[in-house]
C-alpha cells in the first residue's frame, strides 16, 4: 500500500519541490531522509560542496498516520521525491498529496542527525543582510584569487586549499563556518533578516523561515545525534 503525504497547502508542495531541486542541482543521485510526525515532514539532505545537512519543513493536512504507523523515517531518492512533490506543486489550486517513494539505502549521513531538542540561541549573529553580503564577499575573493593564479597552479589541490582557507572562517566570531552561510544561500534559505544561530552538544544549526543548515563543529568532542 502506497504511503501518501497529504500537504496543508499549496504552497507547501511547491516550496518543498524547489528545495529538492537545488539538491539534485548538486547531486544528481541525491537521497533524503523523511521524518514525519504529527503535521510536519521533516527532509534532510546533505548538498556535497558544503559539508553540511539541509534542511527543510513541510506542514501536513493532518497528522500522519499510515496503518498502525503514526510517525514515518525513511530514506528515498530526492529525484524520485521531486517527482511526486512536483505533482502536488503544479495542482496549484489544491494543497495535494505525495507518494512517498520506496526506501533505498542510506548515505552514512542520513544516519546521523542533529538532535531533536536541546537547542539554545548563540548570541553574535549578524543580520541576514549582513550574512549575505559577507558570503557575496567570500565568493568574489575566491575568484579573485584563482584569477590571480598562474595557469599551471590552477589545480584542483590548489583550488581546495584556497577553498578550505575562505570557506572556513567564522561568521562574527560565532562558530558558524562561511560556508555553512553559503549553503544556506546556495539552498534559498538566506532570505529576509528574520535567521537564528543555535547549538545543542556538537552541533550547530543556522536556522530561518524557509530552512536550517547543521553542522557538527570540528573540536568538540560530545557528540548528540540521533539514531538511525
Amino acid at each position: 500500500m502506497t504511503v501518501r503525504l497529504h500537504f496543508a497547502e499549496p504552497g507547501e508542495a511547491a516550496d518543498l519541490a524547489a528545495f529538492l531541486a537545488r539538491l539534485i542541482h548538486y547531486d544528481k543521485a541525491a537521497a533524503v531522509r523523511l521524518q514525519a510526525a504529527g503535521e510536519t515532514l521533516a527532509v534532510f539532505g546533505r548538498p556535497p560542496s558544503f559539508e553540511v545537512l539541509a534542511i527543510r519543513t513541510a506542514r501536513l493536512a493532518k497528522p500522519f498516520e499510515h496503518g498502525l504507523d503514526t510517525s514515518l523515517d525513511v530514506t528515498v531518492s530526492a529525484g524520485e521525491f521531486l517527482e511526486a512533490v512536483g505533482e502536488s506543486a503544479d495542482a496549484a489550486e489544491t494543497a495535494g498529496t505525495a507518494a512517498v517513494p520506496q526506501a533505498v539505502t542510506g548515505p552514512p549521513w542520513a544516519g546521523v542527525l542533529p538532535p531533536r531538542g536541546g537547542w539554545a540561541r548563540v548570541p553574535g549573529l549578524p543580520s541576514g543582510s549582513a550574512v549575505r553580503a559577507l558570503v557575496q564577499a567570500a565568493v568574489a575573493e575566491f575568484r579573485a584569487r584563482v584569477e590571480e593564479l598562474a595557469p599551471e597552479r590552477r589545480v584542483r589541490a590548489e583550488l581546495d586549499r584556497l577553498g578550505r582557507e575562505i570557506w572556513s572562517r567564522t561568521v562574527a566570531g560565532t562558530g558558524l563556518p562561511v560556508r555553512a552561510a553559503h549553503a544556506a544561500q546556495s539552498l534559498g534559505f538566506l532570505r529576509g533578516d528574520a535567521l537564528d544561530l543555535l547549538s545543542s552538544g556538537a552541533w550547530l544549526r543556522l536556522r530561518t523561515p524557509y530552512g536550517s543548515v547543521a553542522l557538527r563543529r570540528a573540536g568538540v568532542g560530545a557528540l548528540s545525534v540521533s539514531p538511525v
